[in-house]
């Protein structure tokens, strides 16, 4: 097995663990944005000044 082929996997492997995180990422942010009941970011403009 050549350092080439490694190197390849390894590369691969990366994006596609990076690519699944941000899937599960972005569909986490979905549903929540759909939830009505959670709580605002301290960052929103209406969010609760606590």
């Amino acid at each position: 097995m050549d350092i080439g082929y490694l190197l390849g996997i390894l590369a691969l492997g990366t994006i596609a663990a990076v690519i699944i995180f941000a899937l599960v990422s972005k569909s986490r942010t979905e549903k929540r944005m759909a939830d009505d009941d959670a709580p605002k970011s301290r960052l929103a403009k209406d969010a609760p000044n606590k």
